[in-house]
């Protein structure tokens, strides 16, 4: 990565959630989630600074605990990525990655992957992540959002329906679905613009946020990884991902 290129990851964290409030905070292997979260991504290599971004002073003041940055942004954002454009307007950077507050096991590699295909390629945006869907069940679940891509890796259309729809199931036909993970990076000035930028008719029907760039005219680069991504959005998922840390750290002692 050129010396000159500074890539500051930005954390959205609030505390407010109908499912599980306080989530950021929530204790997962003694440690709260989000610093299980940046110290994950204070390990990518393509990463100059790592802040978070919340409107709630006891996240701030837990993050300051274990040595991290957190700064104060408003409370009345509506999305993660409006959260991730008010620190763009303050703190200036080449490229944002605006890294979900609630993967407390986000891979650092996949950051890198998706900062290096904008650093090699300047005419790049917006980029985001994806990994190949291997369970059929998955292509069925709209709580799984796929995403179909051109020849040159940009993405034509995000969507919790199974795309691409294979019409003729007796053709043989080979075909692969992507899922898409929830990260993004932003050069700055497509990033302060996604807040004024209109609302069209696909974003609420499908409650994709990312639609609104693709209804806008950007192009969003989407870059293959092998990692997937798990998501804390109740408590239970906050178990189940405290277990993966143990079972990891008995593998890796072994």
């Amino acid at each position: 990565m050129p010396d000159a290129t500074k890539v500051l990851a930005v954390i959205p964290a609030r505390y407010a959630s109908t499912r599980f409030p306080g989530k950021p905070l929530a204790p997962i292997a003694g440690r709260p989630m989000i610093q299980h979260v940046v110290e994950r991504v204070r390990q990518a290599e393509t990463v100059s600074r790592v802040v978070v971004a919340t409107d709630d002073d006891r996240i701030s003041a837990a993050v300051a605990a274990f040595g991290g940055e957190a700064t104060m942004t408003r409370s009345d954002h509506r999305s993660g990525t409006d959260r991730v454009a008010e620190v763009a307007a303050h703190i200036p950077a080449d490229i944002y990655v605006n890294v979900q507050g609630d993967e407390p096991l986000i891979d650092p590699a996949t950051i890198d992957a998706v900062v290096s295909a904008m650093i090699e390629d300047r005419s790049v945006q917006i980029a985001t992540p994806c990994i190949a869907i291997e369970e059929a069940n998955d292509i069925m679940d709209p709580n799984i959002v796929k995403v179909v891509l051109d020849f040159d890796g940009n993405a034509l259309y995000f969507s919790r329906a199974p795309i691409p729809w294979v019409r003729d199931t007796k053709s043989g036909v080979a075909v692969s679905h992507w899922k898409h993970l929830g990260l993004y990076a932003f050069r700055q000035d497509a990033l302060v613009e996604y807040p004024t930028l209109p609302p069209g008719q696909l974003e609420p029907v499908e409650q994709l946020e990312q639609l609104r760039w693709l209804e806008n005219g950007f192009r969003i680069r989407v870059v293959e990884t092998a990692h997937d991504a798990v998501s804390v959005d109740v408590p239970a998922d906050a178990e189940r991902v405290e277990k993966l840390i143990r079972e990891g750290t008995k593998q890796a002692s072994a």
